[in-house]
């Protein structure tokens, strides 16, 4: 296919944007503005569909194909989508509440059948577009509307969920780590099979501070892992921390910067059993990681159906009219 110059302006749709002035979905979708110009592909060769929620409004904000779908429903759509053209680069946009609650058995079988959707979950651990009830991922304590108390639920960790599904392709990127996090939209789109992206973002009413630690200059290298295939899993301002892993039990070493020792751990984004074990790492007891947890490869779900197509060829041996007139069919009076 032939390749289309498009700047990131080309995929605005010049609607007013409709989201509270300082909330991180502004840098998202800019950023996936630039990764779909970057692709070298045709407007007429993406579709954005989206669930409910403020994340959800996304489809409006960009020049392709679209489609605004039900609460937690944007998978079956771009499922469908995804099978009827499977040459388009189809994008399901959702939250912590529309991809992980509503949808959240969307979202498994999504995952387990490898289809090559382009999944981009907006994650700020609230209910933003109701007004402040929690989500599944809203952490222990949190109050909220449906919590005032503080939260008592254990929460998700949607990048270890997608990782313990066996997704081909696992992400987690900060609304501001620009570099960082346009890097992994652009991995994400080249992916052949589900690519399952997470992104922390704040809500400027209800979680405003919920992220700051991890974006403040200073604090941030302390309490960030930047993990990338074939590099030891450092962190820290000065670059003295690791993490090591003893029987199957990951710590943290503490080093004169400038050196790192060989039982610092090297990352394999293709070792799912390292993918699931970092995925896992939380604050207080380790840094947040962030980039590309796993990338594997396997047929897609769209590829192993066409396939399938192609093998039964013009027999009329499945079609529904043979098969609702054959000897297994039976008839209720």
């Amino acid at each position: 296919m032939e390749k289309t110059k498009l700047t990131a302006k080309d995929f605005s749709s010049n609607l007013p944007v409709k989201w509270c002035p300082g909330c991180g979905d502004f840098a998202i979708l800019n950023m996936v503005q630039k990764t779909l110009a970057g692709m070298g592909l045709a407007h007429e060769n993406y579709a954005v569909i989206s669930g409910i929620g403020c994340s959800s409004r996304f489809p409006y904000y960009v020049n392709t194909y679209g489609f605004h779908t039900l609460h937690g429903r944007a998978l079956p759509v771009a499922t469908g989508v995804k099978l009827s053209k499977p040459e388009l680069s189809v994008w399901v946009v959702t939250g912590d509440g529309d991809g992980l609650s509503i949808g959240g058995n969307h979202m498994l079988h999504a995952i387990r059948r490898n289809i090559g959707l382009k999944i981009v979950l907006f994650n700020n651990r609230i209910y933003a577009l109701t007004k402040g009830q929690a989500s599944p991922t809203t952490q222990p304590g949190t109050k909220t509307k449906t919590t005032p108390l503080g939260a008592i639920d254990y929460p998700f960790n949607p990048a270890r969920f997608a990782v313990g599904l066996d997704c081909t392709f696992v992400a987690r990127g900060l609304d501001n780590d620009i570099p960082g996090t346009s890097a992994i939209l652009e991995r994400a789109a080249k992916h052949n099979g589900t690519s399952f992206v997470e992104v922390l973002q704040k809500c400027v009413p209800f979680t405003d501070k919920e992220f700051d630690p991890l974006k403040d200059p200073v604090a941030r290298e302390d309490l960030l892992l930047r993990i990338e295939h074939g590099k030891p899993l450092v962190f820290g301002r000065n670059k003295d921390k690791g993490i090591v892993f003893r029987n199957f039990r990951p710590e943290i070493i503490e080093f004169k910067s400038g050196g790192v020792p060989k039982e610092v751990a090297v990352y394999d984004e293709t070792n799912a059993e390292m993918a699931y074990l970092v995925s896992g790492f939380t604050q207080p007891e380790f840094p947040v990681p962030v980039g590309v947890f796993k990338e594997t490869r396997k047929p897609s779900y769209e590829e192993l159906y066409y396939d399938q197509v192609a093998s039964v060829g013009n027999t009329k041996e499945h079609e529904l009219e043979s098969l609702l007139a054959g000897p297994d069919a039976w008839e209720i009076k």
